[in-house]
Order: C-alpha cells, then sequence, then structure tokens
C-alpha cells in the first residue's frame, strides 16, 4: 500500500476542516498517483470534496465509525478488520491512503511507499501527519529539484518502509 500527502514544516496537514495549501502541480501529482487505482480515506475527509462526493476515476474506500453512513459510488467500511477484508481484493501496490489524519496514523505502519510533498513552511494547524523522518522504519528513496509555487518552496519526496507491517 502507498500513502499520498502534503505536509509542512511540522508534518502538519490541515486546519479545522482544510487543507493548508492547495499547490496546482502537488493537486496534478496527486491526481496522476491515483486516478485508475483503490483511495482510501476518512468521512471527515471526503466532506470535504467538491460536493463531498468520491472521487472520479478511481475505487473510493470510506471509513466511518457510524453503521448507518452510506455514500453513492463508494465502498463504506466500520472497522479496520472491515477495511483490511475489503482491501485484500486489490493488488497491495494499487492501493493508496489519502487521509485525513486518523486514517493515515492508523494505516501508515501497513505501507510500504508514501509519497511526501514536503512544504517548506510552518502553518497553523490541528491536522497532523505521521513524522516520517522521525521513524527508523522509514527512509527518502528519491527527491526532486526545489518546486516552488509564488513564494513557496517544496519538494516532492518518496519515502520507502523497510518494514510494513503485514494486512492481517
Amino acid at each position: 500500500m502507498q500513502l499520498i500527502a502534503a505536509v509542512d514544516n511540522n508534518w502538519a496537514i490541515g486546519n479545522g476542516t482544510k487543507l493548508l495549501v492547495r499547490i496546482p502541480e502537488d493537486q496534478k501529482f496527486f491526481r496522476q498517483m491515483t486516478m485508475g487505482h483503490v483511495v482510501v480515506l476518512g468521512r471527515k475527509t471526503l466532506d470535504e470534496f467538491p460536493g463531498g462526493k468520491p472521487l472520479k476515476g478511481r475505487t473510493n474506500i470510506i471509513m466511518s465509525r457510524d453503521q448507518n453512513y452510506k455514500v453513492e459510488g463508494a465502498v463504506v467500511v466500520h472497522s479496520k478488520e472491515e477495511l483490511f477484508e475489503e482491501l485484500f481484493k486489490y493488488d497491495s501496490d494499487d492501493i493508496f491512503i489519502i487521509g485525513g489524519e486518523s486514517i493515515y496514523k492508523m494505516l501508515y505502519q501497513y505501507c510500504n511507499t508514501a509519497h511526501i510533498t514536503k512544504i517548506d513552511y510552518s502553518y497553523q494547524a490541528d491536522k497532523y501527519f505521521p513524522n516520517l523522518d522521525k521513524d527508523s522504519d522509514w527512509k527518502i528513496t528519491a527527491d526532486s529539484d526545489e518546486q516552488t509555487y509564488f513564494d513557496l518552496e517544496y519538494y516532492f519526496l518518496k519515502y520507502e518502509n523497510a518494514s510494513p507491517k503485514p494486512i492481517n
């Protein structure tokens, strides 16, 4: 499985119900990486999408504790066990974890690759991604040249997990 996220210097990913910043090249990268694949996200993340609708061109798996929660055009699961049962139906390389905070924290140890857009700025935030730089299992295996969006500098980084947990 893979993770994909944009983080700031403090590994922040959001504030309230919003992303920290929208960078067109990062959004393009996200679309290219996830199109035609499986995306796993939480209900709160889905609520932030335009119209609260699942992403087109992808299999959307939504996690929600609400047993009555349903989403047209998506698979809804209610527990980690139910999620793993659903994920067994797909090739692990086709699965992207796309947020939010609680979904990332629950699943990052099961992933083998993380695609991180690292923004060289510190935002006011209340939602965070696990700090892969402080986890000895995760190492940067690829990085881009410096990118800029107006006055923001950012990098596309690829991290790999030396010992991902098995899904069972």
